[in-house]
């Protein structure tokens, strides 16, 4: 059976440099036969966390919150993998996904245990050269952190330095890593 992959693109561009790598995943993971869908984060309506601990109630029916999270849950659950793509803004995530990342937190309402051995692939470029300068490196740490913390499994990331839209496209190292990357998170 195909795995499923869920694509979460967490730039307000929809052609931006970061979904141009999260597509190259996209199409490693499709060469090695997976489903995709993807879903862009900024054209959602995703309310933050209100810290109500709804979720994490005993018999917890979910978050209190009912907006596009709902659906967005149900597909997180379902996908065998994820792809968490990310522009470096102000030195972490996007607003976008750390709002995504934030809402996570009622995941396990809707399924026990539902990071465990959850495969995931981050993809993030950054304006600056230098991914410790540009805050690069502060976002791939959350998401060790908080992956690690739920026990999922981060199978890779790819990032690289690109501020022009497509610029990205022109480091074919990078590029060729994503697409890699996309095959190697469907094979296990």
């Amino acid at each position: 059976m195909a795995k499923k992959v869920l694509v979460l693109l967490g730039s307000p561009r929809k052609k931006g440099n970061s979904a141009i790598l999260a597509e190259q995943i996209t199409k490693g993971a499709k060469s090695a036969k997976a489903k995709v869908e993807t879903i862009f984060l900024h054209g959602r309506t995703i309310a933050p966390c209100k810290a109500c601990f709804t979720c994490q109630k005993k018999d917890s029916k979910g978050c209190s919150i009912k907006d596009d999270m709902q659906d967005i849950y149900l597909k997180l659950i379902e996908a065998d993998a994820w792809v968490i793509a990310s522009p470096v803004y102000w030195f972490n995530m996007s607003a976008q996904t750390k709002i995504f990342m934030d809402r996570c937190f009622a995941l396990p309402a809707y399924q026990k245990d539902p990071f465990i051995g959850k495969r995931i692939a981050i993809a993030m470029t950054y304006g600056d050269e230098d991914p410790f300068d540009s805050g690069c490196v502060n976002a791939l740490r959350t998401f060790q952190d908080a992956f690690g913390y739920v026990q999922s499994n981060i199978v890779g990331m790819v990032y690289g330095s690109a501020m022009d839209a497509g610029q990205i496209e022109s480091n074919k190292k990078v590029m060729k890593d994503a697409f890699d990357l996309g095959k190697k998170l469907v094979s296990g």
